[in-house]
């Protein structure tokens, strides 16, 4: 038998941790291969991660809630197969391989014997994510050994102690009382799910998926100045088009033509023309990207955006890119979304328009160099080249960009690119 080591997978470019939000079986638990062995959250996707063998599951090596960096393992599992079986490279697991001691491999989850709750003359293990909660909220390591753990071999884990604080302040451990804090939690603690309310003030936990998002976000800003350049762009003739061809459409293709389909189109092409836009930094470095794999970021309800990725979209047609935006819009929204799907993108497309909103200035998804935001689209009186006026569907395109190696011109070059293929698109030769 072999003993193999399961790592954290890497959800998507640029993404480094990922937190274990829930674990589907508990050690000595069998496990057949592609079962559901956890769930993970990052930024990008919460997903749930099968288990490249089957087996006997020896260890869960991280409690839930623990965020951990991509590439550590996470679980060992017994393999009962003669031969060792690797991992399948979109689980970004590696092959199985022998594994050193328990306390070599992974000394933060080493087990520990059981203890009274109230014992003190035994030294009880804690997770650091449990030393760092109790540290948040004044706990001392004399009244965290009166805490009672449900975990293996009485560990405490993140939910006995979330309970024992929120009992804290209901009266419940009269030495926690004692000592508890008279003002919440700062920002960026560990709170009870669900937050705490302290007179007029509401403090809300961020969730595993937010924490990231911020940390990226923060991390974006830092790395690249961000210019914007905007545009207004005359929509109407795809409006009209649309109109008139979008119940054709959708009982050729079972999807609905909408028109982020025409604006990833005009991306593609403004991309071909302005091949600089499509590439990345590498120290001092500009690396720039044959294929064009165009990120769109799709609302996820009660978990923010994801950015699933069109790979070759300069390779297709209108209706691929369409085909392909609902294979994989339908993915993110039933959490089936893979690796492979979120990474390798080199340049994104955020609508904006989708929620009223007239523009916006997005941030850049590292390591990519630019990202567009489109506007809601809506009628007004423009006037025309011959000083008439007409009503026209008009919406507002952003192109932000990286400053380190795009400038002003360039950047304002592709914008014009994407606006001249909107307004002068001939639909009917593009499906």
């Amino acid at each position: 038998m072999a003993r193999v080591e399961v790592v954290m997978p890497q959800m998507g470019e640029s993404i480094t941790t990922g937190t274990i939000t829930k674990w589907h079986k508990q050690a000595g638990d069998t496990i057949e291969l592609d079962a559901i062995l956890l769930e993970i959250s990052t930024d990008k996707v919460e997903s749930e991660i099968p288990s490249p063998v089957e087996g006997k599951i020896v260890e869960l090596l991280y409690p839930e809630g623990t965020t951990v960096d991509v590439g550590k393992a996470i679980a060992i599992i017994e393999d009962d197969m003669s031969a060792a079986v690797s991992a399948p490279a979109a689980k970004a697991a590696p092959a199985p391989q022998a594994v050193a001691a328990p306390q070599a491999a992974a000394p933060v989850v080493a087990a520990a014997p059981s203890a009274p709750a109230h014992s003190s003359d035994e030294r009880r293990f804690y997770t650091p994510l449990v030393k760092a909660m109790a540290a948040e909220a004044g706990i001392s390591l004399n009244e965290l050994a009166n805490v009672k753990g449900t975990g293996a071999g009485g560990r405490i884990n993140k939910s006995d102690l979330e309970s024992y604080i929120a009992s804290r302040g209901k009266g419940a451990a009269p030495q926690a009382a004692a000592s508890a804090p008279a003002k919440a939690a700062p920002a960026g603690s560990s709170l009870p799910a669900g937050g705490m309310t302290v007179g007029r003030t509401e403090v809300i936990p961020m969730d595993n998926m937010r924490k990231a998002i911020a940390k990226n976000m923060v991390m974006s800003k830092q790395t690249s100045p961000h210019v914007n350049s905007v545009d207004e762009i005359d929509m109407s003739g795809l409006v009209k088009f649309r109109e008139k061809f979008k119940n054709e459409f959708k009982k050729r293709e079972g999807i609905n033509l909408t028109y982020t389909h025409f604006i990833l189109y005009a991306l593609v092409q403004a991309l071909k023309e302005n091949p600089l836009v499509n590439s990345s930094v590498d120290g001092d470095n500009i690396v720039v990207k044959k294929d064009i794999n165009l990120g769109c970021a799709v609302a996820v309800p009660g978990n923010g955006l994801v950015v699933p990725v069109i790979k070759n979209a300069g390779d297709l047609n209108l209706t691929g890119i369409a085909r392909q935006l609902d294979i994989l819009a339908n993915k993110a929204r039933n959490k089936k979304l893979t690796m492979d799907d979120l990474s390798g993108g080199t340049y994104t497309f955020t609508n904006n328009g989708s929620f009223g909103v007239l523009f916006a200035t997005p941030v850049i998804l590292q390591p990519q160099v630019g990202i567009f935001a489109t506007g809601v689209i809506k009628k007004r009186v423009m006037v025309m080249e011959d000083d008439s006026m007409a009503i026209r569907s008009m919406m507002y395109g952003t192109h932000t960009y990286d400053h380190r190696i795009i400038d002003g011109e360039l950047g304002s070059k592709f914008l014009a690119s994407v606006k001249y293929h909107l307004e002068n698109m001939n639909p009917e030769a593009l499906f």
